[in-house]
């Protein structure tokens, strides 16, 4: 990963298969094989029945937007060069809700229930404004 970055968490032997996934432009999940539900972040148990019995599954990288909050001063570092930016929480069309930063929308576009795609930035994944019906963009 280079130089220590504060702005993103140390991967370890569970967490890698996430972040390697990442740094190819895929997104993933958690699914449950007891009770089918799929979660975000990842877990080695399911928060909802609390099966071992969970696995990886690519996602498909659309969600609908639940809730924003654009910052305008964030003093930890690197976050301050980047204000202002837009941090959200999103709701996955597998099922889970997720933290995360809405980019490439212009300022009035965003509204709850927006249609979101998966884009990645430095291997984070980060979302925007759907363009498109087709398919979501992963580049």
């Amino acid at each position: 990963m280079g130089g220590a970055r504060h702005d993103l968490p140390e991967p370890d032997a569970f967490t890698r298969p996430y972040w390697d996934a990442a740094a190819e432009g895929r997104l993933l999940l958690r699914r449950c094989g007891a009770c089918g539900r799929a979660h975000h972040y990842p877990r080695e148990f399911c928060p909802h029945c609390w099966s071992e019995d969970v696995t990886w599954q690519d996602a498909s990288g659309r969600a609908t937007l639940y809730t924003w909050s654009v910052v305008h001063r964030n003093d930890l570092p690197p976050f301050g060069e980047r204000t202002p930016y837009v941090a959200a929480v999103v709701d996955l069309a597998e099922g889970p809700r997720m933290m995360t930063q809405v980019v490439e929308a212009a300022e009035g576009e965003l509204r709850a229930g927006a249609e979101l795609e998966a884009v990645f930035r430095d291997g984070v994944p980060v979302f925007r404004p759907r363009r498109s019906r087709g398919a979501a963009s992963m580049a």
